[in-house]
């Protein structure tokens, strides 16, 4: 990281920058090893009583005292990447939303306040793409009274990584004392080569709603009531895939949804009976799903997959799923 002009190093940074995507070099004591530089690269969230905070594309919101600065300048947005479709921020969080559909939502300036009996955190969740129209403190303060009345934890969905994300709003939830619960990866692909992966799929059967036998593969939910049924079944046009398998419950060997939206397919909720994984079963689910989904005209594939969930992100990897931004779900502390 190169900071020197005329073999100086300069801090070219002020409050005005807020907001902007910047590089920091900083002094920091580090055990056992004395002062040392560290580097550091996000949004300039904020600039207050000589303390600067910058929120990396991870989430984490780094403060920094300014008498610790020794460097500092305003970078371009981090390059898009060129593997995948060309997508904005924006356009994917309405894709995303539109796939995975509360039972009930309310407007909140231009926050979506969403809920569905607690069933999944994506659709329980506050979907903030804009201002609230009050002070953060004042927005907090409604939507948790907004999930207490329903009986379930406040919540927000906040992204970060790519132009156009919330990192200023993170800071903000962090500095009102919420923090983050779970961190995901928004993956963005071509869809053709996933549908032209060279995988058997005669034993995959596809279906517009889940029966028993998916709905007993899937995990996050203990009974399958009239809400989660809602959500499964929300989105412009849904795609169930499942393989049979010899479980005694009758559950599925393996599963997958699918929503496909004008250019956009999204996959989700794939899951494999532990005891039938490393037979290609997942690849053999998404394959399926995206050369239906290349039927109706779509061109793109997205998905989600949890930040620790090492086996899902190797898998999507070779598939040519590449991040494209991370979300973050935060609750009050």
């Amino acid at each position: 990281m190169e900071f020197t002009i005329g073999g100086r190093l300069e801090v070219r940074i002020t409050p005005a920058d807020v907001g902007k995507r910047v590089s920091v070099r900083r002094v920091a004591d580090v055990p056992g090893e004395g002062a040392k530089f560290t580097d550091t690269v996000g949004v300039l969230t904020s600039w207050d009583d000589g303390v600067l905070s910058v929120t990396t594309k991870s989430g984490e919101t780094i403060r920094i005292a300014e008498s610790a600065l020794v460097a500092g300048k305003v970078v371009p947005p981090a390059p898009a990447r060129r593997r995948g479709p060309a997508a904005s921020f924006g356009e994917l969080a309405l894709v995303t939303a539109r796939a995975w559909q509360p039972v009930e939502s309310e407007l909140l300036g231009e926050w979506r306040l969403r809920a569905a009996g607690g069933f999944t955190r994506r659709a329980n969740s506050v979907l903030p793409l804009g201002d609230p129209g009050l002070p953060l403190g004042e927005a907090l303060g409604r939507v948790t009274r907004w999930y207490e009345d329903r009986g379930l934890p406040a919540c927000i969905q906040a992204a970060t990584g790519a132009e156009g994300t919330q990192e200023r709003l993170c800071a903000g939830l962090e500095e009102h004392g919420w923090r983050r619960e779970v961190t995901a990866e928004v993956r963005i692909a071509a869809l053709a080569p996933v549908g032209d992966l060279d995988t058997d799929i005669s034993a995959v059967r596809l279906a517009r709603e889940p029966d028993d036998a998916w709905l007993s593969r899937y995990q996050r939910f203990e009974t399958p009531g009239p809400h989660v049924r809602a959500v499964l079944g929300s989105g412009p046009s849904v795609l169930f895939a499942s393989v049979p398998g010899d479980d005694p419950a009758g559950a599925a060997a393996a599963i997958g949804r699918c929503v496909v939206d004008g250019r956009w397919a999204g996959f989700m909720a794939v899951e494999v009976d532990p005891a039938q994984r490393r037979r290609g079963l997942a690849t053999a689910v998404m394959t399926a799903l995206a050369r239906t989904a290349l039927d109706e005209g779509a061109s793109a594939a997205w998905l989600q997959v949890e930040a620790d969930n090492g086996g899902a992100r190797a898998l999507y990897d070779g598939m040519g799923f590449a991040t494209h931004h991370s979300y973050h779900h935060f609750r009050p502390a």
